[in-house]
């Protein structure tokens, strides 16, 4: 329950306490989306080694599931307790879980691990994200988030290539080993840039019987998801309880989150007609985003003879996109001090280009380029607008809150669009293989096209192996075209409201 808690004056803050705030903001944002992006090419050699095939979407959706709970409580905390520390804290328990996800010696303790590291993840970019919103305005808030986007172009460009090289020449596992030396300097520069920000000292209770029944939730939905992708039916004896768990689970936090003072995730916030929709747009977006993360350089590994640091080179047009495009969005919010008709934008371009890159071939890098850059634009422009939109559409107090009900949502697409779409692949290609008088699962065949990249494919494709997968990847992208089509009808739902110029009190002199 609350109580009336005193705060500490604000104190005030110039240029170069702001820049400085920006530099550590960027360092915590640097080491979150190179987590994301260093392990989409390791992936599937990370399943070979430890026999885990099967597993796989769960190396991903586990941390993004820990880290879609974890992010509503950090935002809660920092509005709580002051960003400094909710963010030195985040920061520490990720690089402890980072080297737990290194020595992991099987599949199912590097999941563990990941969860772990989830829960560290989540304080990362969320919390910074709240943090340029307490010492800027909204309508400048979208000239920092292009700031904030060179950090996602960094992680992004250097994340795959890295990843790549990490594995080709040394082992997945210094994909996790990377992020002590980064860590560890993200750790002292942020804590003394962010030393000071405003502290609330609010005593209030935080919702950790919402966030369990939030995470029992989603995650039988998720392990549900991905068994029937594996070939169980939907209401075997294991499925039925899962379905059972989800429904009761999720029910019993939306009666929860009614009736607690300080919910987890404050369902009133959602009643806010911008939020809604933009959360529904952040959603979408990161379900195409993440996918396509993992699905191109695992299409890439199982075709071609590109192996992983190839893939990594060919993922390149996508992760450097995502950022240039959230930095075109956010400079043009601060230009026109809207951000419908960017939204807009992006909302097109992201179907038209997933659908053309379902119908090329993966061994047409130029087009296949192309497609994933076109993407990249339409993402990168809906990321900016609509959290800049989210924190213009709440009152100053829930920023923090709103901010981190965003990240929820980006995390929650993640999560469920890897589960969803790696569910359909396996299905597909178990399907495909099924046809043709094979009785091997989706598993089986990425197993075997991976174990034989770069040999001679006529040893192993008398089955049509290869041709059951073009044709499986071809469905998945269909699928994630189809999905991402919703964002033009939630975009055009929007109001185009103007960001408002006033600078929060908190960067203001007491």
């Amino acid at each position: 329950m609350s109580s009336a808690a005193s705060s500490s004056p604000p104190q005030s803050l110039n240029h170069d306490d702001i820049r400085s705030i920006i530099i550590g903001l960027m360092l915590a944002i640097l080491l979150g989306a190179l987590d994301q992006t260093i392990i989409s090419v390791a992936l599937p050699k990370m399943a070979a080694d430890l026999d885990g095939i099967s597993l796989l979407a769960w190396v991903v959706s586990g941390y993004l599931i820990a880290m879609a709970v974890a992010t509503p409580i950090y935002g809660k905390l920092g509005d709580l307790y002051g960003r400094r520390i909710v963010l030195s804290s985040a920061i520490v328990l990720f690089l402890v879980a980072s080297v737990a996800c290194a020595l992991a010696p099987t599949m199912p303790v590097l999941v563990g691990a990941r969860i772990l590291q989830g829960l560290g993840g989540g304080g990362l970019i969320s919390v910074a994200q709240a943090t340029i919103a307490d010492v800027v305005s909204p309508r400048d808030r979208g000239r920092y988030q292009a700031y904030i986007s060179g950090a996602f172009a960094v992680a992004s460009v250097s994340g795959p290539v890295l990843g790549g090289v990490l594995t080709t020449y040394l082992s997945w596992r210094w994909v996790f080993w990377i992020n002590l030396p980064i860590g560890l300097v993200a750790l002292l520069i942020s804590r003394r840039a962010l030393a000071k920000l405003h502290v609330p000292h609010v005593k209030r209770a935080v919702d950790y019987l919402g966030a369990g029944l939030l995470t029992a939730g989603l995650s039988a939905m998720l392990l549900a998801i991905t068994r029937t992708g594996q070939g169980t039916p939907w209401f075997d004896n294991i499925n039925t309880w899962l379905i059972v768990i989800t429904l009761v689970s999720l029910s019993a936090f939306v009666w929860h989150a009614r009736r607690t003072a300080e919910p987890i995730i404050p369902l009133g916030l959602f009643r806010i007609r911008t939020v809604t929709i933009s959360c529904l747009i952040l959603f979408i977006a990161f379900v195409q985003l993440v996918a396509l993360t993992v699905l191109v350089p695992l299409e890439l590994q199982m075709l071609t003879s590109v192996g992983a640091d190839g893939a990594a080179l060919r993922l390149i047009p996508l992760s450097l996109s995502v950022p240039l495009g959230a930095l075109i969005g956010g400079r043009l919010m601060t230009r026109w001090g809207t951000f419908k008709h960017i939204q807009l934008t992006g909302a097109l371009m992201a179907p038209v280009a997933t659908f053309l890159l379902a119908l090329s071939s993966p061994s047409s890098t130029f087009f296949t380029a192309l497609c994933l850059t076109f993407i990249g634009l339409g993402i990168g422009l809906q990321l900016p607008t609509s959290t800049v939109a989210i924190q213009n559409a709440v009152p100053f107090r829930h920023v923090g809150v709103a901010t981190g009900v965003s990240a929820f949502c980006r995390s929650l697409g993640a999560a469920m669009g890897i589960a969803l779409l790696m569910a359909f692949l396996l299905g597909w290609l178990r399907a495909g293989a099924n046809a043709f008088g094979d009785k091997l699962n989706g598993a089986d065949i990425i197993n075997s096209l991976i174990t034989h990249a770069g040999a001679d494919n006529s040893n192993i494709d008398s089955t049509g192996l290869l041709q059951i997968a073009e044709q499986s990847f071809q469905n998945v992208y269909m699928l994630a075209a189809a999905i991402a089509l919703l964002s033009i009808v939630l975009t055009l739902l929007l109001k185009n409201e103007s960001l408002s110029e006033k600078v929060p009190e908190s960067a203001q002199k007491a």
